[in-house]
């Protein structure tokens, strides 16, 4: 909007700061249904970022199918982290804890924060207890998450004893539609396993709401909240965030 005053014509926006650009937060996922909670998840914790996701379900489809991350899953992640930030992403989360340690490396030497969704829930377990259940639906999943805590444990001066379970078939239920056989495979294992351990660790961001409901033998942890509340927080930090 403009103002005439003596036959000039005055731009009252002159001389003013340019209105901030909200900040991009950019998802990168390899479960469609974890988009809308990480979406939540976001917003919660992130008021006024922008946010975005891409969705490529192959990417981990390709790992089961060759039990370890390839060199074309390492190349078409790397092609996303890339156009994230050509999209102009102020930061980039993979909640894929299967390719966190990829995203590990990958940060190492990407400009723009990058962050794997399990980290928080491993420095949260480690601290919490000495006994420590792993859970996981996918054994592509249960090493790399298995390696995770027990560098976390080393970094933070810890000694922990971790006891991993794998829950056969439970991931194909889910990507079947079957989610209520899911949920009941990943109970039956949790169970079983907190009657051994302290704590016991989700791997997976798509078994959190397997155990929601219901009474609990022994505290559980998951990635996607412990997640984002550590990133949001490292954000804040880094002065990067508009709160």
């Amino acid at each position: 909007m403009t103002s005439e005053t003596n036959g000039q014509i005055k731009d009252p926006t002159k001389g003013k700061p340019p209105m901030p650009q909200p900040r991009k937060l950019t998802f990168i996922h390899t479960v469609k249904t974890l988009e809308p909670v990480f979406a939540v998840l976001a917003a919660e914790r992130l008021p006024g970022w922008q946010i975005a996701s891409v969705v490529e379900e192959s990417l981990l489809s390709n790992v089961i199918a060759n039990g370890h991350v390839s060199q074309e899953v390492f190349d078409r992640l790397t092609r996303h982290v890339h156009k994230a930030e050509e999209d102009g992403s102020s930061a980039i989360i993979v909640t894929c804890s299967t390719l966190g340690e990829v995203v590990d490396a990958l940060a190492a030497k990407t400009a723009t924060p990058l962050f794997r969704i399990d980290r928080g829930m491993a420095e949260q377990a480690v601290n919490q207890a000495s006994t420590i259940g792993i859970l996981a639906t996918l054994p592509t999943t249960l090493d790399p998450t298995t390696r995770l805590l027990e560098g976390t444990a080393k970094r933070m001066g810890r000694q922990c004893k971790f006891v991993s379970r794998l829950v056969n078939e439970a991931f194909a239920r889910l990507k079947s539609g079957d989610q209520e056989g899911h949920d009941l495979l990943v109970q039956e294992a949790y169970a079983t396993l907190s009657s051994e351990v302290e704590l016991v660790v989700l791997a997976q961001a798509s078994m959190a709401r397997a155990l929601q409901a219901g009474q609990h033998h022994r505290p559980y942890l998951t990635s996607p909240e412990l997640g984002m509340d550590q990133i949001a927080g490292l954000l804040r930090l880094s002065r990067m965030s508009g709160d």
